[in-house]
């Protein structure tokens, strides 16, 4: 005999109703803020495919920084804007499924891409005179595209877990869905919805520590020579303070979901909630048009006019 019980279909983000009284301002500053995002990404994107003195490694992991901030907000920005005009805040199932595995999968990229970035700071610092051997235009290729893939793979997987699992609940505290609360809408918890995202936590977690332990020898390193410290301040700061806005906005987020207090007002949450969707994908391209003199000065060149 089979069960009597309905199968969920649709789910209702509850977060967009604490909205309701400031719609309008909000769904100004939110169209702002995504347009703001792609003025400076993609000038960041262009300036270096463009001049051909930006084909290094260094920036191609920029670029795919930026490519990555366009990707993770597209999977949020346009479902927000049409929710802030709309009276049901309702999304599929699917679509609640695919909206997690496009953020998901982008904050995962960051991670891998900007770890890059840091192994690619140490070779060139700390070991100079092998950097164009160990670099190489193929290794760079097989590095960017693994950056892309393992995400990819890994938040696919706790996806599928996910969507396998039999839900008895259609409420979603938040303005967007991630899988963690999608799976605890979930009937029962499988032994995979646990492991696979434990093993992906220690798999990112082991990311940072790699950080680490390069900025532990960059350090070292730059210490001895005045033109190794110019190149820290140069092209180091800018990443370090990426990792650093990139982490502390993740965590944000992720310790609110985990341990999140309902005395905060709705306002609140909802900041805590999207606030890796606004200031990393604003602020990395910022900080490297600015700090970065070269690309700062093509940029202007570009501005005014003039040939690149």
């Amino acid at each position: 005999m089979m069960d009597n019980f309905s199968v969920i279909t649709m789910l209702t983000l509850s977060g967009v109703s604490g909205t309701k009284n400031y719609r309008v301002t909000l769904f100004v500053l939110t169209l702002m803020c995504y347009c703001l995002i792609w003025l400076v990404n993609m000038t960041i994107i262009v300036t270096t495919i463009v001049d051909k003195s930006f084909h290094e490694p260094m920036y191609i992991f920029l670029r795919n920084l930026c490519i990555n901030g366009l990707y993770g907000t597209t999977g949020f920005y346009p479902k927000f804007l049409k929710d802030l005009m709309s009276t049901t805040n309702i999304i599929s199932y699917t679509g609640c499924l695919l909206q997690g595995f496009v953020l998901h999968s982008s904050a995962c990229v960051d991670f891998s891409i900007l770890t890059l970035m840091s192994y690619d700071r140490y070779v060139a610092i700390c070991r100079p005179l092998v950097y164009h051997s160990v670099m190489t235009k193929q290794r760079v290729c097989v590095l960017v595209f693994f950056a892309w893939f393992v995400p990819f793979f890994l938040i696919f997987m706790s996806t599928i877990t996910t969507s396998t699992s039999r839900l008895c609940g259609s409420h979603i505290p938040k303005i967007y869905c991630v899988n963690f609360l999608v799976g605890k809408l979930a009937c029962s918890a499988s032994i995979a919805t646990n492991i696979i995202p434990a093993f992906n936590y220690i798999f990112y977690f082991g990311h940072v520590l790699f950080v680490v332990w390069s900025y532990i020898y960059l350090v070292k390193t730059c210490l001895k020579s005045k033109e190794n410290r110019n190149k820290f301040m140069q092209t180091c700061l800018p990443h370090l303070f990426s990792l650093i806005t990139v982490v502390v906005s993740l965590l944000f987020d992720l310790l609110y979901m985990r341990f999140g207090s309902q005395t905060l007002t709705d306002s609140v949450r909802n900041f805590m909630a999207i606030e890796f969707l606004i200031i990393p994908p604003i602020i990395n391209p910022l900080i490297y048009g600015l700090k970065l003199t070269h690309i700062r000065n093509t940029i202007k060149q570009f501005l005014c006019g003039e040939r690149l």
